[in-house]
């Protein structure tokens, strides 16, 4: 799948990437130990929290935060590591303006 990164990212957009990250995070054990050891996550409350805009958000901070697993992602997803980014700024604590009500 060819990268998208022509139209503007909505926030559902930005939900579905980090969902997709998470997904792609769980299907490696290695990851999956290390993002729970950063997070301090239970593997049970996964679930649950993965409803939260905070939680997604904190996915794509760890897939961003080591550029060889962001890469990775990038080209397991068909995702654009600037379309990650993007997806990023429109979650809570992004760089944009985060609104519950759009």
């Amino acid at each position: 799948m060819p990268p998208v990164t022509s139209r503007k990212v909505t926030r559902h957009d930005a939900e579905a990437t980090a969902i997709a990250a998470l997904g792609f995070v769980a299907s490696d054990a290695e990851l999956m130990g290390r993002f729970l050891a950063v997070t301090g996550i239970d593997p049970q409350q996964i679930r649950a929290a993965a409803g939260e805009p905070g939680f997604l958000a904190g996915v794509l901070d760890f897939v961003l935060a080591h550029e060889p697993t962001l890469m990775r992602f990038a080209e397991a997803s068909g995702h654009d590591p600037a379309q990650v980014m993007a997806a990023r700024r429109l979650l809570p604590n992004g760089d944009e303006r985060y609104e519950t009500s759009t």
